[in-house]
């Protein structure tokens, strides 16, 4: 039989060879580096048969397929570790994830794991890796699969497989065991343990089952594999950057925000906290009025018919908040976008009136499971930088592309590059075919006529409608996905948008939704991560500090912060050593510390230092101001 790799080469194998047999016949040392193969676009074993025809494609640790495996087979040795040092221990789920994987485990009672015992668990997963243990497959029918986990007392794995039944109407299900340890798994995996060459288990965490607080509390243990052990310190090394960033003890640090229980998911802003998102609202507002936006501000509450007509009660609901004002059922908005078609409907439209951009710094709120918040960067409380354009068929392009250019201006500003990423209709959705058809086209023609590189992102489209996704790496390599584009005809047809055209009948408009920073909540979570809490002087909280070398000193320090209108001066009047001072500052990542003593009182000076850079000399107060002054306006 013929298969071909992916450069279209043809590869000629006996009938009933497997992906193993395909890497052997390339050459020797694809064989040995080889964890499973790709057939047409999926992945398997590498000891799947192969059929004539099959494009195939070799997975190894170099890319992103082999890693994967190699993560979902530490996964299960991993589980394997657990089960046999705490006798009992139940096992859940344990899939591989974005740069590493997890398990989620139910401890017997009274049994505590701390991030103490992952090394006792490392250890344990070396001795089944050295065994090189075989990940062996095993199909069974869903009754032989529930009655040996009904007798392992392995409840977890019943439900999934009671749901399967249920839900998809399955009869058979996979099983991989790998040394003493079987499981309910969809697979694929790698040949055997020792392909595993570098992992680190990395922390602990609890996670309820199936993300509900009303199920049992599991605890939940992450670790992440490599290829080699070089790459392995690398990601180690970035995980130790990422959390000397983390913005949640940033934000503690910096005193920008805090939570509290009594308002889950919920950011309380501190008043430095206020200042960053006070700058951000400025630039939004001035640069949505630039690019002919028009700023409007509606409701959070509405009857729960609104949601029903829009789409979101049938596809949204369960992520909604609901209430009952006299005996009326309402409810809080998710987005905006039904609120915005409102006040597009509350006069008679004109072909001469469109396009019609409306912005809000629009207030939603959405039911995110109290396990998955995290931060600034998974809230209930949301605040989008939000809009929405109304338009005709022939102006659509056009106005994609304007809102593509915003992005870029944006992004621009913090040092982001974006990466765009066209997302198609998904399965659960509403409108027409015609719809997404037409919808879909006019995304791909807008990048296309604009000569600009995107990936496409098959089935991940917003349910009204294909969107544009626009992503950006921060300085540690992490990637985010910031701002959307989502071209939608089904909302303005489901509540009966119209204009007048130049021929006097009615036409249907089309609507765009718009966000750039995604939520103000998780961009400003993001830049605090980005810069380290150490923002450019256009956006920090305090610009710049006056210390006071001595009292006598105070007068003039309140001078210099009173002739420096153009930043955010605080004065250090602590009687603390100005050394005790300038440390305190570097912590606070203060952008300017502004010494100032006899000689510079004497002169009209300061003694400048910038932060991390030291000294930068004295100069007199007027010429610092108008430096920071041109700092600030070019948002360097």
């Amino acid at each position: 039989m013929t298969v071909h790799l992916p450069d279209g080469t043809p590869l000629e194998l006996p009938d009933g060879a497997s992906g193993a047999d395909a890497a052997s016949a390339v050459g020797a040392g694809l064989a040995r580096a080889a964890l499973g193969v790709k057939v047409n676009g999926e992945l398997r074993d590498l000891a799947a048969p192969l059929a004539d025809g099959d494009r195939i494609e070799i997975a190894t640790a170099r890319d992103g397929d082999g890693l994967w495996l190699l993560r979902h087979d530490a996964a299960h040795v991993m589980a394997t570790a657990v089960t046999e040092l705490w006798p009992g221990t139940k096992v859940s789920i344990g899939p591989p994830i974005e740069d590493g994987f997890y398990y989620d485990f139910d401890f017997p009672e009274g049994t505590r794991l701390s991030e103490d015992d992952l090394p006792r668990i490392e250890d344990r997963m070396r001795e089944h890796i050295k065994a090189d243990e075989p990940f062996e497959r095993s199909e069974v029918s869903t009754g032989d699969a529930l009655d040996h986990f009904t007798r392992e007392g392995e409840d977890y794995k019943v439900e999934l497989i009671e749901d399967l039944i249920t839900d998809q109407g399955v009869h058979e299900v996979s099983l991989y065991r790998n040394g003493p340890f079987l499981d309910l798994c969809r697979g694929p995996h790698a040949p055997s343990t020792k392909r595993i060459k570098a992992f680190k288990l990395t922390g602990v965490a609890g996670a309820y089952w199936r993300g509900d607080s009303t199920r049992p509390m599991l605890t939940r243990v992450y670790g992440t594999a490599f290829g080699s052990k070089e790459d392995l310190e690398r990601h180690l090394e970035r995980l130790e950057e990422a959390r000397a960033r983390d913005h949640r003890k940033l934000g503690r640090e910096l005193g920008l925000f805090m939570f509290s229980e009594l308002s889950p998911g919920s950011p309380f802003w501190q008043p430095a906290g206020a200042h960053l998102w006070n700058e951000l609202t400025d630039l939004w507002r001035s640069e949505n009025a630039r690019r002919g936006y028009t700023e409007v501000r509606t409701p959070i509450l509405y009857d729960a018919e609104l949601w029903k007509q829009s789409g979101h009660w049938h596809v949204y609901r369960d992520n909604m908040y609901f209430t009952d004002v006299e005996e009326r059922p309402m409810g809080l908005k998710p987005m905006n976008c039904p609120a915005h078609v409102q006040l597009y409907k509350s006069t008679a439209r004109s072909y001469r009136d469109l396009p019609i951009r409306m912005a809000e710094q629009g207030l939603v709120h959405r039911h995110e499971p109290s396990g998955t918040l995290h931060g600034l960067l998974r809230v209930r409380h949301i605040t989008q930088d939000d809009a929405h354009v109304f338009c005709t068929e022939g102006q659509l392009e056009q106005e994609i592309i304007r809102c593509l250019d915003f992005g870029f201006f944006m992004y621009d500003l913090f040092g982001f590059q974006p990466r765009l990423e066209l997302s198609t209709r998904p399965e659960k959705r509403v409108g027409t075919d015609d719809m997404w058809d037409r919808a879909e086209a006019v995304l791909e023609a807008a990048l296309g006529n604009r000569g600009l590189d995107y990936d496409l992102n098959e089935g991940d489209g917003a349910f009204y409608g294909p969107k544009i996704d626009l992503h950006m790496t921060d300085s540690i390599g992490r990637s985010w996905q910031l701002g959307t584009v989502q071209l939608d005809y089904y909302m303005p047809e489901r509540f009966e948008l119209a204009y007048t055209g130049a021929d006097n009948a009615e036409h249907r408009p089309v609507m765009i939704h718009r966000a750039l920073m995604g939520s103000f909540e998780r961009f400003i979570g993001i830049l605090i991560e980005h810069y380290a809490g150490e923002f450019p002087l256009w956006l920090a909280p305090v610009q710049a500090v006056v210390l006071p070398i001595a009292d006598r000193h105070l007068a003039y320090a309140r001078e210099v912060a009173g002739q420096l209108e153009v930043l955010r001066v605080q004065v250090d009047e602590r009687t603390e050593s100005v050394g005790k001072k300038i440390r305190e500052a570097e912590l606070r990542k203060v952008p300017y510390m502004l010494v100032v003593g006899d000689e510079e009182q004497s002169a009209g000076s300061v003694a400048v230092r910038r932060h991390r850079a030291g000294d930068a000399g004295a100069v007199a107060i007027e010429d610092f101001a108008a430096r920071a002054r041109e700092e600030i306006e070019a948002r360097s």
